[in-house]
């Protein structure tokens, strides 16, 4: 059946605070409703929220499970999501009540890139450690054994997940001299392995036995969920670091966690975490962890970039056209 027509000044409500201009823009070109307490969404928010807008603008915290969208009103016709991640929104409902999801791919990538990029500088070289020990006031001054670390030239990168960050990653290793090795659903064409510096490894454990540092590019999907589980972590070498600025739930954290504590791998390098804002305490006593704040794409540059990318995509499908960044093909 033919889509009914879109209206013309969408009612739209924002789930959390974006930036100044984004949110100005917004209330200039549609029927806006901004968070500018910042206070997150409950369940029952959102649920609210749905009720009352024809365009949502969740972001990857707020979790839209199947219940919420069969049961929203006929009115909500676009979930237009700030961030490249989808995995907190039911697409499956999404697509039997014909609402349309669209993202913002590929505006973050240089940004979790560099931060991927930091992390596996730093949990090797004991930066994080090095830091808090000149804080404490108890450094005595450097020594031949002060501080210890591994060098990262020459050791091997496993990536998984060669999309778009996962190909900004190895390009930057590259210039570390790491070698790289990626697995991925699909191999990439020669000439890309070629200007990546890559080899592929078509099996995932393979990869794991051999490579020195690990780091997840992957989305979370129920192929991915703990992709890292303790029969992988246990097939690692005792020097390997794990990094992870995808998504926490592609690990399973009560084996890591066992493993950092019992120094079967080198250490981890993390900025996900599987029940985000809550973290596991036991991650807070380990001395071989770099941990942050899931800030991996918290750029001003990068953000303003997925605001402008999220009103683009709310503009043309309110003209009656598709948008560019929508994720449910076949649906307009």
């Amino acid at each position: 059946m033919p889509d009914s027509p879109r209206p013309a000044n969408p009612r739209v409500i924002v789930t959390r605070e974006l930036a100044d201009g984004i949110q100005d823009r917004m209330c200039e070109l549609f029927d806006a409703k901004p968070n500018y307490s910042d206070t997150a969404f409950s369940r029952d928010d959102l649920i609210a929220a749905m009720a009352e807008c024809d365009v949502l603008v969740p972001t990857v915290t707020d979790q839209i499970d199947a219940e919420m969208i069969a049961n929203a009103p006929s009115r909500l016709r676009l979930i237009a999501s700030f961030g490249a991640g989808v995995d907190h929104i039911d697409l499956a409902a999404a697509r039997a009540r014909k609402i349309l999801v669209t993202n913002t791919p590929g505006v973050f990538t240089e940004d979790t890139a560099d931060m991927t990029m930091g992390l596996i500088l730093s949990v090797p070289r004991r930066l994080y450690e090095g830091e808090k020990l000149m804080r404490s006031g108890k450094w005595q001054g450097w020594k031949p054994s002060g501080m210890l670390g591994h060098c990262i030239g020459g050791k091997k990168l496993g990536i998984i997940g060669m999309g778009r960050i996962g190909q900004a990653v190895a390009r930057r290793a590259s210039g570390f001299g790491l070698s790289i090795i990626y697995h991925n659903r699909r191999q990439l064409p020669p000439a890309v392995e070629e200007s990546l510096n890559a080899s592929y490894a078509a099996e995932l454990d393979d990869l794991i036995r051999e490579c020195d540092i690990i780091s997840l590019h992957c989305p979370h999907t129920p192929e991915t969920h703990e992709l890292i589980n303790a029969e992988r972590i246990a097939k690692m070498k005792p020097s390997t670091y794990l990094i992870n600025t995808a998504r926490g739930d592609l690990i399973n954290e009560d084996a890591l966690i066992k493993a950092l504590q019992q120094e079967k791998i080198g250490g981890a390098g993390l900025d996900v975490y599987r029940r985000e804002p809550q973290i596991d305490p036991r991650f807070l006593d380990l001395k071989n962890t770099v941990l942050l704040p899931h800030m991996g794409s918290a750029t001003f540059e990068g953000r303003e970039a997925s605001g402008e990318r999220v009103i683009a995509n709310i503009r043309i499908w309110a003209d009656g056209h598709r948008p560019p960044d929508q994720v449910l093909d076949g649906w307009v």
